[in-house]
Formats: structure tokens, C-alpha cells, sequence
């Protein structure tokens, strides 16, 4: 959208909003917004969900967890996917607004994307998000903004937001009154940079505050966080919304106010512009008494009814493009292609002992699959998902893709976390269906892991562990006791595991020949499973999150330190590590070279190498770069850059990236942005440069080297922390 016509709606409202008495302004702080007729205002409900589809209201298309769509490390296809939802988004929209529904989930103010940092594979929330990387969550955030928002000149498709801000991972029973505590190195460095990447590229509308405290403070009322950083550091413009009865919060279990009087008080003077909840009601009091000032309540509104004329809700409907799209065109036939493609981007090859993979069907006279997520809708989707109006199980897609050519055998095996199936069965009560099944079979597909019923949002309906965070890393319930029964058989076992956290497979990883993480694939995810299976496509996609051995070599769930945590800094060898994943063709990178040998402040180098396809089939690989400073206590290598690519056999690109003086900073103990004096290494290649990537892929990255011949900062940290 251009700055003009923003500045234009900002304009228009503020002289709304000064026609408004004080209880019509409050009311429409909250997110059930009233209406006010006499200044034709229509009721507005701000609380909508899409963050791998349209959700929560009815039939749209269900894309792969966002989890699943940062393993694609593919940075057009997250824009493509996230434009198809706003796509989805004003048809349903339409719709609704054609027969008076303005119900919650029914607005264009998607509650999207999750760019909290993945920092201990135990949260349950984490597939929501991109996953531990910095960069990584950055690239894929920006691109799903924009493809929500759209690349209209005067309106927004829909209204992206970035939440939940900031410092914000677990532990999820904790989180209404936890603070986490968090260094200025640790905050900058790794917890906001998605969160700065999506405010200042992306322009995003809105950013959530998170319910916990960070260094004492509660965000949705956190001075430092909303008015230092996003408004004042970064130039913010949009709105700020609290995540739903956060502000409540603030009394009832931080104890930093000692009313709701209070809490909403501080909420908007700290700039929260909009309650999800009901408690911003308040405010009229908190002005009448002066611990509000109406300048502030003013400001605030403003925000919100800008937005909503960004969006077109003020306009005559024909002046806005987008009141165009029909509902014909939610949740067609284009769309649940883009989804197929999505999900067979998104699987992550982690094992090909003896090429058992791919799976030739003319071969085999009977598979069995065996596993509750043989034929388990929820491990499908995740959570904040919509309703499919078709969907593909593993077990479903495989018997879709071989009819009659093959027979398929299949057994549950057992309840994902349970001893058992039936209620009076005895405990293990499938076991020797799976024994059964692996004895009449050629090769058995066992499909194991977690569905959000185990991993998930605290308070998420169903959810066997109740806060919705790990006790572990192990398969839960009698799911490694099948796996070992299917491996006992003596017959080729395929591992296909969907979750949307890394598990500690060890086990299998010695005994299973080949193994594949499916995450959440979306509706098409069995479909696109077969596929990939029988070698009608490549697996491409690469870990966003380090897979560990162990829970034990993982810090406390609850310190926010990241030492020791994720591939940046972990110290021992990872199980699969992060950027990691096979193929059934052979990349190779060839004729590495950067743009010059030294780096320094207002500098750009690029980076260009050779993608080639050395194997004989086609595939799609993704150029990794990562940048490690050869000093004492800086982080491992990191990724500064990535580039996906589509090759036939035989085929070769020559791709270029450029790196920033800023790709090569790290943050001191201050929060500054310092380009140290000294050696920087440059890694070229398909993976990240540690010890384990070459053991598991036989292959390493180029490195090259530039120098930095002065320590000078780049940037200040535009708040002082602690």
C-alpha cells in the first residue's frame, strides 16, 4: 500500500474519531467492536485465524502446518500459499457480510503470522511457528505478510499480525504469569530480529502482545516492548492488539496492577490499542479519573479505524478490487493443487538406508501401515486450522495412489499415547494385529509421532498433557514398542513421523532404514505423501528445528538464555540437525566465490556459486549460506541467506546472494549490532557446516573467508535492557 493512502486513512479516521463520545470510543477498543450508526460505523469483530488457511469458520483449504511450510525453506511458496488465504479470506468475507454475519473468525484482521522463536522443542505451540532460526523466521514471515496483505496500491487484502511479541516459548501452564528473563544480547540477537523484519519489510498491520512478562514487565502493557522498541526504535504505524484476556492478566496473576481498572489502564497508556477481550470497557472510567489521557484513547482508535479503511470497510463496495472475489472461489481446485505442492515440499527425508525410498509399486504385491497416524485427520492439520472439505490420511493417500495394483494391510496399532485401543482390551491390545499385518506384508510404513491433541495451546480443548507443552521427547504411549514389533518382522520399515516438534527417534535412527518428517501436511497430506514415497517427487524440504537425542542435554524449559539452545548454539552433535534433508537425486555446489575478501561498515558482499543436479531425477534443492566469526564466544555458524532451486538431471543454475554488513554483526552484551575486527568463514552449500551434516549427507559446504579490518557498530540497540 502506498504511504500516501495510508497517511490518507489515518486522516479520515482521526476526524472520526473526533466526532465520537468517549463510550463510543472505548467501544471500540475492544474486539467485538460496537457499531455506531449516526457515524456509520458497522460492528466489527477483530479476532480472525489464519495461520495455515482460513480457520475457525467453516470450509477453506488447509495448507501444511506453518512448521511444515518453514521446512520448505522455499521463501515464494510461503507468499504463495499466504495469498491464496487472503484469497479465501474476502470470499468468505463477502459472503458473510452478503447474509449479516459478522460474527468472531469473520472479519480480514488474520490473528497471523506466529514468529516466536521455536527455542525448546517441548513448547507446544511451536508449529505454529517457522522454527528456531532467526533468519529463517524472518524471510518466511515477511513473505507470508505480504502475501496476506496483498500488492495493492490502496488497500489491504487482508491485515497481517505479528505475535505473539515478545519473548514468548513456554512453558504454556506457566504463561499468564511467567517472566521471562532475558538479556540484552539474547533479545536482540535472537527474539525480536523476525519481529523488526516483519515491521519494517513486511509493513505488517498489527503485532499481538505475548501474556507473559519479559524482564518484569507484562507485554500487552510493556512500555520497553510497545512504545521503545516497536514504535519509537522501529516506526511501527500500525495497531497493537493483546492476545485474548491477557490484560487480566496483569492483576489476577502477575499481580503488577491490583484492578481490572488498573490493567486496562496501563495496557493503554503502554500502547495496547486493542483488548481481545472485554476488560479496555474500563477505559471510560481510567479518563474520567485521568489515569488515561484521552489524547492516548484518541491515538489508539485512530489506529484501529485506519486499519479498517486500509481494508476497504469504509468505502463504497465497488471501489475496492478485492469485493470482487466470489465465494466460488474459496476452496478450489487451483487451490488444493497449490496445497499438494505444499505439503510434498514441506517432507523432510531424514533417513535412505539402501535407496529403499522411493518405492516402486510394481514390485510389491502388499504394504502394510501401521500406526495412529496411519488414518488420523487430526495429525493431518494441527491446530488453528479450518475445515477441509476433503481430506487425504496417509493411510488413505497410499490406497488411493496403488487401487488395485496392491493390497494394503493396515492396523491402528495403538492409541497415540494410551495402553490401549478398546476401553476393556487388554493393555497392547493391537499388537499382534501389527505382528500380523508385517508378516503378510513386502514393506511396512509405520506412522507414528503426535497430533494436537499432545501438542498444542494451553487450554486447547482435548489435549492429553493439559498445558499442551512435551514431557519429553520419546514417542509417546506404546508407539516405539509397535515400531520395534514392525522392525522384528524382518521386513523394510519406513518411519513416516508427523509432529509438529522434533522427537528424539534414536532408535530409529539405528534400526529403521528409512524415515521421513511429515510434520502436519494439511488435507493433502496423504496424497502428497504417496507421491513422494513412490517417487513420483523428491523430498526438498530441510529441518527449520535441530532434532536432539536427548531431553536431558536440553537447558531448563523455563531459562530463556539461548545457551546451549538451538543449532546456534548448542555444543553437542545434534540427532538430525537443523537445515538438514535428503533427496533422491544428487546436488552438488561448484565455483563458490564472494565479491570481495573484506567486509566493513555500509559494505554489501554477494555470493555467487553453482546449484547442479548430478543426480537422474528431478528435484528441487535449496543454496545455504552461513557465517561463523572466528572469535572466541560467538555463535555457531548461522544462516544469512538461502536460495530454492528447481533442477532436471544433469542441470545447473548459477545463483547469487547478497550479504550485508549487517549478515556478519552480532550483538554485545549492550544489545549494539558490532561488526568485530577479525575473520569471518563463509559457508556455501546444501546444509549447515557442523560435524554431523557431513556424517549424515557425505557432503560439506565450501567455505570461504573475509576480513573485517576494524570493530565498528552498526547499530545501536535502540533500548537499554536490565
Amino acid at each position: 500500500m502506498r504511504e500516501e493512502r495510508a497517511q490518507e486513512c489515518r486522516r479520515k479516521a482521526k476526524e472520526l474519531v473526533g466526532q465520537m463520545t468517549l463510550e463510543e470510543k472505548v467501544s471500540q477498543t475492544i474486539h467485538g467492536a460496537a457499531g455506531i450508526e449516526r457515524l456509520g460505523i458497522k460492528a466489527y469483530n477483530w479476532w480472525n485465524e489464519a495461520l495455515h488457511g482460513v480457520a475457525r469458520a467453516g470450509v477453506a483449504t488447509i495448507f501444511p502446518q506453518a512448521i511444515g511450510m518453514a521446512a520448505a525453506f522455499d521463501e515464494e511458496l510461503v507468499w504463495e500459499v499466504a495469498d491464496v488465504i487472503s484469497t479465501e479470506g474476502r470470499a468468505k468475507y463477502n459472503m458473510q457480510q452478503k447474509y449479516g454475519d459478522r460474527d468472531i473468525y469473520k472479519g480480514l484482521t488474520f490473528w497471523a503470522p506466529n514468529v516466536n522463536i521455536f527455542r525448546d522443542p517441548r513448547w507446544g505451540r511451536g508449529h505454529e511457528t517457522f522454527g528456531e532460526d532467526p533468519y529463517l523466521t524472518s524471510r518466511m514471515g515477511v513473505r507470508f505478510i505480504e502475501g496476506l496483505q496483498g500488492d495493492d496500491d490502496n488497500y489491504m487484502k487482508s491485515a497481517a499480525c505479528a505475535k505473539h511479541f515478545a519473548v514468548h516459548s513456554g512453558p504454556e501452564d506457566e504463561r499468564h504469569s511467567f517472566d521471562a528473563r532475558v538479556s540484552a544480547q539474547d533479545l536482540f540477537e535472537t527474539y525480536l530480529p523476525a519481529f523488526e523484519a516483519c515491521v519494517k519489510e513486511g509493513k505488517v498491520e498489527a503485532v499481538m502482545g505475548a501474556y507473559n512478562r519479559t524482564n518484569g514487565e507484562p507485554c500487552c502493557g510493556s512500555r520497553t516492548l510497545l512504545i521503545d522498541i516497536l514504535r519509537k526504535g522501529w516506526g511501527f504505524e500500525g495497531h497493537v492488539t493483546s492476545d485474548c484476556w491477557a490484560v487480566k492478566d496483569f492483576h489476577e496473576h502477575h499481580k503488577v496492577t491490583s484492578s481490572a481498572l488498573e490493567s486496562a489502564a496501563m495496557a493503554m497508556e503502554n500502547g495496547c490499542d486493542l483488548n481481545c477481550g472485554s476488560l479496555f470497557l474500563y477505559l471510560t472510567e481510567a479518563v474520567k479519573r485521568g489515569m488515561v489521557s484521552e489524547e492516548r484513547l484518541d491515538e489508539a482508535v485512530t489506529n484501529l479505524l485506519s486499519a479498517r479503511m486500509k481494508l476497504g470497510l469504509f468505502e463504497e463496495e465497488e471501489k475496492v478490487p478485492y469485493n470482487s472475489i466470489t465465494y466460488e472461489e474459496n476452496d478450489t481446485k487451483e487451490h488444493a493443487g497449490l496445497n499438494f505442492k505444499a505439503a510434498r515440499k514441506s517432507f523432510v527425508l531424514l533417513k535412505n538406508e539402501g535407496d529403499l525410498l522411493p518405492l516402486n509399486k510394481d514390485k510389491l504385491k502388499t504394504i502394510g501401515i501401521i500406526g495412529p497416524n496411519a488414518n488420523n485427520r487430526k495429525a493431518l492439520v494441527g491446530n488453528y486450522e479450518g475445515t477441509a472439505s476433503r481430506y487425504y490420511t496417509i493411510s488413505e493417500g497410499i490406497q488411493d495412489y496403488v487401487g488395485d495394483d496392491v493390497r494394503v494391510l493396515y492396523s491402528e496399532g495403538c492409541h497415540l499415547c494410551k495402553k490401549k485401543v478398546s476401553g476393556l482390551g487388554q493393555e497392547n491390545d493391537r499388537l499382534a494385529e501389527v505382528r500380523a499385518v508385517c508378516d503378510s506384508s513386502d514393506v511396512v510404513i509405520a506412522c507414528l509421532g503426535l497430533d494436537s491433541s499432545l501438542e498444542g495451546e494451553e487450554g486447547d480443548e482435548g489435549n492429553e498433557f493439559a498445558s499442551g507443552d512435551k514431557p519429553g521427547l520419546s514417542l509417546p504411549g506404546l508407539q516405539q514398542e509397535i515400531l520395534e514389533a514392525a522392525c522384528e518382522s524382518g521386513k523394510p520399515v519406513i518411519l513416516v513421523i508427523l509432529s509438529g516438534s522434533a522427537l528424539a527417534v534414536t532408535w530409529a535412527d539405528e534400526h529403521v532404514p528409512a524415515i521421513i518428517e511429515g510434520w502436519y501436511p494439511g488435507a493433502m497430506g496423504g496424497k502428497a505423501l504417496a507421491s513422494v514415497l513412490f517417487g513420483e517427487y523428491s523430498p526438498e524440504g530441510k529441518l527449520p528445528v535441530t532434532f536432539y537425542r536427548t531431553t536431558e542435554e536440553l537447558p531448563d524449559f523455563r531459562d530463556y538464555s539461548m545457551k546451549g539452545r538451538t543449532y546456534r548454539y548448542m555444543e553437542q552433535k545434534a540427532l538430525y540437525p537443523f537445515g538438514y534433508g535428503l533427496s533422491y537425486t544428487d546436488f552438488g555446489v561448484e565455483e563458490a566465490t564472494v565479491s570481495g575478501d573484506t567486509i566493513e561498515k555500509g559494505e554489501k558482499l554477494s555470493v555467487e556459486a553453482v546449484l547442479v543436479n548430478r543426480g537422474q531425477m528431478a528435484g528441487a534443492e535449496t543454496l545455504q549460506v552461513y557465517i561463523k566469526a572466528k572469535r572466541p564466544g560467538t555463535p555457531n555458524a548461522q544462516l544469512k541467506a538461502l536460495k530454492k532451486e528447481e533442477l532436471q538431471p544433469g542441470e545447473s543454475k548459477r545463483i547469487r546472494l547478497e550479504l550485508s554488513d549487517r549478515s556478519f554483526g552480532l550483538r554485545d552484551e549492550n544489545g549494539d549490532l558490532v561488526l568485530g575486527e577479525g575473520t569471518y568463514e563463509i559457508y556455501v552449500g546444501t546444509q549447515q557446516p557442523d560435524e554431523r551434516s557431513s556424517e549424515l549427507t557425505g557432503k560439506k559446504p565450501v567455505c570461504l573467508q573475509v576480513q573485517a579490518g576494524k570493530t565498528e557498530i552498526l547499530e545501536k540497540a535502540c533500548v537499554k535492557v536490565g
